[in-house]
């Protein structure tokens, strides 16, 4: 079983192209980002510690790496056109995640994540640390692109069509050297 996911991990990695048209998967994540004007709320709530690296950051695809407490996954994302992307994430080995973090191109993203439901969506809250301390980035995830929700009174400026505020990219140009 282990030399399968190492298979279809290098397929996915090297030849997404071919492997999504052979399988006919549609796997879409439609998300809008925001920064988090007023954070105060987040005191009463438990957040979980993520660190997640980039094994493969191109323009067409991103391999990324993500631990959270003993939980592990692996997760191939294409390019993003407006607020979406093909996403396949799958559950790995502890073990594995550990050491394929280790293989990151650049310094690992770590961040305390809290959810946050809201007027019917779960907003996931991202407390960064490390290089990228002092940014905290809400993002919702939708059904599709114009599916209407209701913003937080805590919720800042809009950043989804802001690359900068991409993880891989906070990876390579952290928030505190801009």
């Amino acid at each position: 079983m282990r030399d399968f996911r190492l298979i279809l991990l290098f397929c996915f990695v090297f030849f997404p192209q071919y492997l999504i048209s052979m399988t006919n998967i549609t796997n879409k994540e439609i998300e809008r980002k925001f920064l988090v004007q007023d954070p105060s709320f987040l005191s009463t709530l438990n957040g979980k510690f993520i660190a997640q690296g980039y094994l493969n950051a191109s323009p067409e695809r991103i391999v990324r790496v993500r631990i959270c407490e003993d939980n592990a996954w692996i997760t191939i994302k294409s390019k993003r056109q407006n607020f979406t992307c093909s996403e396949f994430e799958y559950a790995i080995p502890l073990d594995d995640a550990k050491q394929l973090l280790t293989l990151s191109e650049t310094t690992p993203i770590e961040k305390t994540r809290f959810c946050v439901h809201h007027e019917g969506h779960i907003w996931e809250v991202d407390v960064f640390e490390g290089s990228n301390q002092g940014l905290i980035i809400a993002e919702i995830e939708l059904t599709n692109e114009s599916e209407p929700f209701e913003k937080p009174s805590w919720l800042g400026e809009e950043v989804s069509t802001d690359s900068r505020y991409l993880n891989n990219n906070l990876s390579k140009k952290p928030f505190t050297s801009w």
